[in-house]
């Protein structure tokens, strides 16, 4: 009951001092194998409690799952070692080794942890597995430097008491050598220094100790025993251990290597080599490289590519034939030289086409790729453009090109380009290659259209259909599409030469143009007296955006027609009164003339003239003179261009009292027209002829006032009959008459004269003829015969054109030039030879 109560007591008293329980801490450490009663440390002090408590409170000692191997002193509270502490057994190779202690007080129960760390001392040897080691080794054939792996010593120590070193006993053949297979691990190796001889020590006996590091150090030994094996002792060995080739890598199949040599010191079938090559790499190099195995040549196999692989590393093993077999190995290494069997490459990466022919200069065109799968020099490229111009290359970094633009485009030159990118590398010889690149132009608006002639000449003959096409005019626009698309049109100007009714006219009432192929056409026919020049623009307008246009001049000659016949003026005659005399007349309105002479004038006297013009010009206003009747050997003739009525012979009585000659009068044209003139001569005494003279003067003037003369050989006789002094007051009426016309024409000559001097006028030069004045005028022409040369003469007129509109031009009648072979007209241009009618 007492005991009963005595364990409820202390349960109470744990209960209660559990909540004020204190967990202190206190390390002490001894070294292993300590010897029992050896003071580890003074608990009771290390603790804080007085001296004699440690019975009083009841102080016990409590280890956790291990031997504790320590106890407290109870009369000096001090921790004593026991039993024997061994450091290996408690702890093994766990470093540091520390045991774990609850000291325990009661009144109050306190809990007091103590960790007692128990060193190492040196007191484990080295220990090898087993006492004795085998080796065999064949003599001769083991070369020095050979290592055999030896199994090492265990140390059940810890730290440098642990750290093991290996020695040999003495050898000449041998040695031992140390590797680390880890941190905490040293192997020893048995190196052999000397080749071994079977026949001269077939048995090697050796020590390999182990020794720790502990103070004083402890050893262990392992005897090695080593036979000597008799075998194929010689390795096949090779000339150089490292075989170093070039070749290039345009070799051909079949191309020797290398040739490699291994011999071998034995004889017989240990001597015998073969060969066989390993480790590739890249393991390609099987496929390209084989080995003879008799001869131990290396020839390729393949074809080399040093773009694909540029070194060949691998083996080659010798192996003899002997019992074991035994080879020796060396390295082969084959280096490919690069060869320039690879031309430059060029891609367009980008094109930015058609290019506009405004483009400014530094537009990108194309971006260019250019590559070359060899080395060195040999893929340095170098790029140029052809042709040179208008592009060129720009390096925008390595291997890339922009194709810019260098010069300004013109579509109308070149439409479309070829451009060639030409790459070269810097082998040798050198490769190239070339890319094509198609660079059209578009077309702007900007070139006018422009006629293939500033000025147009041509020729129309007049009464030309309406509708005739006159020409056809063309003007040509390089831009392309609806910029080089033309359409013409009249632009209005002047009509040179004179009109019926005067004045100049619009341009667009005699001609037209087609606006889309540029034939001109007439609206109506060319009358060549009313209009001899045309002069006016075309204009050619494209269909761009601004349109823009060109212009030319058109000069339209009208070409004479031979479509007017001569007409007949009034007939002049001349004569002296001194022997004989002549003199003629005409009836206004008809074609007769009539005309008297004396009998004996003689031959070559001028009877009469007769007077033509004709409307056209050039030849076909070009008159000649024929007498038609009478025919043959008669006493009068005519002038063959002057149309002068001469005495062919003298007259005499015999001829008759009156003579009547028909005279046709014909302009060279083709086909030709003709008038016809009737002149009557009457013979007389030489004063009859001068009283006919008279009469005919006063006929003449009565006919200027509409009077009719009575027919003409009666009129004489009847005036002569009545009264001289009639006749003398007639002459002297008629001569007042002939005055004042001749002040008249004076007169009105003065105005047209300043009229045909003026701006654009031609000028007038005359010729003196056989016979009275007579001239010829056009505007753009005029031909002028006086009397009294024997000469033709040839005039050339240059009239300005073109001029202001004139005043309105004086018509005039137009005569023969006599004996003028040719005319020459020049109008603003070249001048143009009118010898026939066009």
């Amino acid at each position: 009951m007492g005991v009963s109560w005595c364990s409820v007591l202390r349960v109470v008293v744990v209960v209660q001092a559990a909540w004020s329980l204190v967990a202190d801490q206190v390390r002490y450490s001894v070294p292993e194998e300590a010897k029992a009663g050896t003071v580890v440390g003074r608990l009771l002090q290390d603790l804080g409690l007085e001296a004699g408590e440690a019975e009083s409170r009841r102080l016990r000692l409590v280890s956790q799952g291990r031997r504790a191997s320590v106890e407290v002193s109870g009369a000096s509270g001090a921790l004593v070692v026991s039993s024997r502490l061994d450091r290996e057994e408690l702890c093994g190779k766990s470093a540091p080794c520390a045991l774990r202690l609850e000291v325990l007080v009661e009144r109050p129960l306190r809990v007091f942890h103590v960790e007692l760390e128990v060193t190492d001392i040196n007191d484990n040897a080295p220990l090898f597995p087993a006492a004795r080691k085998n080796l065999s080794i064949a003599e001769l054939t083991t070369l020095p430097g050979s290592r055999f792996p030896l199994e090492g010593a265990s140390d059940a120590d810890v730290g440098a008491n642990a750290e093991l070193s290996y020695t040999l006993s003495p050898s000449e053949h041998f040695r031992v050598d140390t590797q680390k297979s880890n941190e905490r691990n040293i192997v020893p190796d048995l190196v052999l220094t000397k080749p071994l001889d079977r026949e001269t020590l077939p048995v090697h006996r050796l020590v390999l100790t182990a020794s720790d590091g502990g103070r004083p150090s402890l050893t262990g030994t392992m005897e090695l025993l080593i036979s000597v094996l008799d075998a194929n002792d010689n390795a096949p060995t090779f000339n150089q251990s490292v075989y170093k080739v070039q070749l290039p890598e345009s070799a051909a199949e079949g191309t020797l290597v290398v040739r490699v040599n291994a011999t071998d010191p034995d004889e017989g079938i240990n001597s015998e080599v073969t060969y066989t090559a390993t480790n590739f790499f890249p393991l390609s190099g099987r496929d390209v490289i084989t080995v003879n195995p008799q001869t131990g040549e290396i020839r390729l196999s393949g074809a080399l590519d040093f773009e694909e692989v540029s070194i060949f590393d691998f083996r080659i093993e010798a192996r003899d034939k002997g019992t074991p077999p035994l080879s020796g190995h060396c390295s082969v290494e084959l280096e490919v030289l690069d060869v320039n069997d690879n031309a430059p490459e060029v891609w367009v990466t980008s094109l930015s086409v058609p290019v506009s022919e405004d483009a400014a200069v530094g537009t990108v065109v194309a971006l260019l790729s250019v590559s070359d799968r060899d080395s060195g020099s040999n893929g340095r490229v170098r790029c140029a453009v052809w042709p040179a111009s208008p592009f060129g290359l720009v390096s925008t970094f390595a291997g890339s090109y922009s194709l810019v633009l260098r010069e300004a485009l013109d579509r109308e030159r070149v439409s479309e380009y070829e451009v060639e990118v030409r790459a070269e590398d810097g082998g040798s010889p050198p490769l190239r290659a070339s890319r094509g690149v198609r660079v059209p132009v578009s077309d702007v608006n900007d070139n006018a259209p422009a006629f293939a002639q500033a000025v147009y000449t041509v020729l129309a003959r007049e009464n030309n259909a309406a509708g005739a096409e006159l020409a056809r005019v063309w003007a040509r626009d390089p831009d392309e599409a609806g910029n080089g698309r033309v359409s013409y049109s009249v632009w209005e100007g002047g009509v040179g030469g004179a009109s019926s009714g005067g004045g100049w006219r619009s341009a667009s009432s005699y001609v037209s143009v087609d606006a889309e192929s540029g034939r001109l056409w007439a609206l109506r026919p060319l009358d060549y007296e009313e209009v001899q020049v045309l002069q006016f623009e075309v204009r050619a307008v494209d269909a761009g955006e601004p349109s823009l246009c060109g212009n030319a001049t058109v000069q339209v000659f009208v070409v004479d027609e031979n479509d007017n016949a001569p007409a007949l003026l009034p007939a002049s005659g001349g004569g002296a009164w001194s022997g004989s005399s002549s003199e003629a007349a005409s009836v206004p309105g008809s074609g007769s003339v009539w005309a008297w002479a004396s009998w004996g004038t003689p031959a070559g006297q001028v009877v009469a003239k007769i007077r033509a013009v004709d409307a056209d010009s050039g030849y076909n206003a070009w008159l000649r003179y024929e007498l038609w009747e009478p025919r043959g050997k008669g006493p009068f003739r005519v002038g063959l261009y002057s149309g002068e009525v001469s005495t062919a012979r003298a007259l005499e009585e015999a001829d008759g009292p009156r003579q009547r000659l028909v005279i046709v009068v014909r302009d060279h044209g083709e086909p030709s027209l003709s008038a016809t003139a009737t002149l009557s001569v009457s013979l007389v005494e030489g004063g009859e002829a001068a009283l006919a003279a008279a009469g005919s003067s006063s006929s003449s003037s009565l006919s200027g006032v509409g009077l009719r003369p009575a027919e003409g050989g009666a009129s004489v006789s009847s005036s002569a009959a009545t009264n001289v002094w009639l006749v003398v007051a007639i002459c002297a009426v008629s001569s007042l008459f002939l005055l004042a016309v001749v002040l008249y024409v004076a007169s009105r000559w003065a105005p047209r004269a300043a009229v045909l001097s003026g701006p654009g006028a031609a000028t007038l030069v005359c010729a003196s003829e056989v016979g009275s004045w007579s001239y010829s005028q056009r505007q753009s022409r005029s031909l002028c015969v006086a009397d009294g040369a024997g000469k033709s003469d040839l005039m050339v007129f240059s009239p300005n054109f073109p001029p202001p509109p004139p005043p309105a031009p004086v018509p005039a009648a137009k005569e023969t030039h006599p004996e003028a072979p040719a005319l020459l007209d020049t109008v603003s241009g070249p001048p143009f030879l009118a010898s026939r009618p066009f």
